[in-house]
């Protein structure tokens, strides 16, 4: 009875009156000049926003509509940072809020959308999926790296790590069930924890591979006016997601035993699924050549033509809509995107560069991290302790994105004050951002990792088994990538 009361029980109320409560105490705190009352605020309307975020007591476009209005209402009344015997104004305050939605990036996040629809729409990506877990064989290790390259694949094709985990983790549940076993068998755990944490992986190694890269790079390029390429990313952190791989395969092997060291019949399973989808048909031609053509362009941006990612990327969002020789129409394609995902992004801009506008950020990084005098040691212990400050705060949040919105304007402003060239400072943000991706340890660290506890297949124990090696083999990586691949080739 007191577990059903317990179930029965929602404190999601307690959570919102706990985020107002924060925020109105930290607005009426005495401020002693040390910051300006706009960056006060700013820091209110962040605590307001991660209480929400963390608890998930309103969902994020309504979090997202929330913060957009107490930023045009309290900044709005908050004394001008450029002239304090005048208020900032609602007009100028409002343009704080809704800057995140001219962002570049945020278009780049909608095209992106548009893309996994088109994979989806056309079964694109089950059919990738299906062709190379038919190569690979149907010995259970076999299965293993077939995840591994799966999740691999459609990193660089699907910018959208949900959608990648949606393809293959229904497609092995298949394979499990198809050999008489049930989606609470070990085989079923292994191959969907195997495939679940690759995607975590290769969300580090590609660029378009996840929404929070993106919002780094938004915040990377308004302040420190620098554009990183597809191809520079991929430079810097396929290394860290190829390695990773290896790890999690024998991580994975090592772990769990299952019933079987071979699927009879496997490579039949896959293949009449493969004969179901029928003959590649002309749509599916279409998305394939524009998807190659895309890589092509992102990976050579800045080499062999003046295109961004984002110009190039819608390009081809509107080829693939116009009729006739695209492959979907705006109703197929609208009916399949969460348009809250672009205003939760767009609203995590605005309040990361309100942070940085109005100094709240570099207020910040000073308290959490000013007392441990990080500008006086090597540049290597301060990445050791601030990766570790960020995987344990990635234990709270359910979303990358959110994450990112929070704590990369930190990141920066604590970039800034340490002595190092401009150039590092964006390499130390940018290792930050890939720790971000990390997501290893909990179902409830990432979209993917719900969407797979979701089916049954492991429990939050058998998820945090693979994630504590993951994660600590993540965190040496990335302090032995920065002694020294990072560092020689002038990342840090």
């Amino acid at each position: 009875m007191a577990t059903e009361n317990a179930k029965k029980l929602n404190l999601k109320p307690v959570w919102i009156v706990l985020a107002f409560a924060a925020l109105i105490t930290i607005v009426l705190l005495p401020n002693n000049g040390d910051l300006p009352i706009v960056g006060q605020r700013a820091l209110a309307i962040l605590a307001f926003a991660v209480i929400l975020w963390v608890t998930e007591a309103v969902s994020y476009p309504v979090s997202s509509a929330m913060i957009l209005a107490l930023i045009a209402v309290l900044l709005g009344l908050a004394p001008s940072m450029d002239d304090p015997a005048v208020q900032m104004g609602t007009n100028e305050a409002l343009k704080l809020a809704l800057g995140g939605f001219s962002s570049s990036s945020v278009a780049l996040v909608g095209a992106a959308l548009f893309l996994a629809a088109a994979m989806q729409i056309t079964n694109l990506h089950k059919r990738i999926a299906l062709w190379i877990l038919s190569l690979v064989g149907t010995k259970t290790k076999a299965l293993v790296v077939g995840a591994i390259l799966v999740a691999i694949v459609l990193a660089f094709v699907v910018p959208s790590a949900t959608a990648r985990a949606g393809a293959v983790v229904p497609i092995l549940l298949g394979i499990v069930a198809a050999f008489g076993l049930s989606k609470e068998s070990k085989l079923a755990a292994l191959l969907v924890i195997t495939a679940t944490q690759a995607v975590s992986i290769w969300n580090v190694g590609i660029k378009t591979a996840a929404a929070q890269n993106l919002v780094a790079l938004g915040f990377i390029n308004s302040e420190f006016g620098v554009d990183i390429s597809w191809g520079e990313w991929f430079m810097y952190a396929a290394p860290f997601s190829v390695i990773m791989s290896f790890v999690l395969f024998f991580v994975m092997i090592k772990l769990i035993k299952p019933e079987t060291d071979n699927i009879a019949g496997g490579k039949n399973i896959i293949r009449k699924q493969l004969d179901e989808l029928g003959p590649l048909k002309r749509k599916e031609i279409t998305l394939i050549v524009t998807s190659v053509l895309l890589l092509f362009f992102w990976s050579t941006e800045g080499k062999f033509h003046p295109f961004d990612t984002t110009t190039i990327t819608i390009l081809a969002i509107a080829f693939l809509l116009t009729p006739k020789v695209g492959v979907f129409n705006w109703k197929e394609a609208s009916s399949r995107i969460d348009w809250g995902t672009l205003i939760v992004f767009a609203v995590g801009i605005s309040l990361g560069t309100t942070l940085l506008n109005t100094k709240g950020a570099a207020w910040l990084s000073d308290t959490i991290f000013g007392s441990l005098g990080l500008d006086a040691m090597p540049i290597l212990a301060t990445i050791a302790l601030v990766t570790v400050f960020n995987i344990v705060i990635h234990l709270g949040f359910a979303s990358a994105t959110s994450l990112a919105s929070a704590l990369i304007p930190v990141f920066i402003a604590l970039a800034i004050s340490l002595p190092m060239p401009a150039e590092n400072q964006v390499g130390f943000v940018l290792i930050q951002q890939f720790v971000i991706c990390f997501g290893f340890l909990l179902p409830v660290s990432a979209p993917q990792n719900m969407l797979a506890y979701g089916t049954g297949a492991f429990t939050t124990k058998d998820f945090l088994k693979s994630g504590i090696p993951l994660t600590i083999v993540g965190y040496i990586l990335i302090l032995l990538l920065s002694a020294t691949y990072w560092k020689w080739i002038g990342l840090l």
